[in-house]
């Protein structure tokens, strides 16, 4: 995974601005934080977080593919303010399932989920790199 950084650009914190990778595209579905039946065990932001996280992992899983291959992450919050005064916890999380490299990351506040009770919901691209 090559980051795009244009020069004189402030670097990001967390992300990157932009990847260019070549490999097999695994696309992953938004993952709420709810456990493998569909229900969840906290309502916790940062929990909800964590197992959100665990669920990408796992799907990624099922097609070969590891954390370190994803290149584009969108985090759709409920609550922006949430997320912000949760920044370390969640930084923390994220390092322990995901790692400390720089995918290119969005994230968004919405309405609502359609999954009553869900406080966010993360989709990943991964791209497993050409042998």
């Amino acid at each position: 995974m090559k980051k795009l950084q244009p020069a004189g650009w402030t670097q990001p914190k967390g992300y990157s601005n932009g990847v260019s990778v070549r490999g097999q595209l695994v696309f992953v579905a938004g993952q709420v934080g709810w456990d493998a039946q569909c229900r969840f065990q906290t309502d916790e932001f940062v929990g909800q977080v964590e197992q959100a996280l665990k669920n990408v992992v796992a799907v990624l899983a099922e097609a070969g593919a590891r954390p370190e291959h994803i290149v584009r992450m969108t985090w759709y919050l409920l609550d922006k303010n949430v997320y912000l005064a949760a920044q370390k916890q969640v930084g923390r999380v994220f390092r322990e399932i995901i790692g400390t490299y720089g995918a290119a990351m969005t994230a968004v506040q919405v309405a609502g989920f359609v999954e009553e009770g869900a406080k966010v919901e993360i989709e990943v691209t991964a791209v497993i790199p050409d042998a």
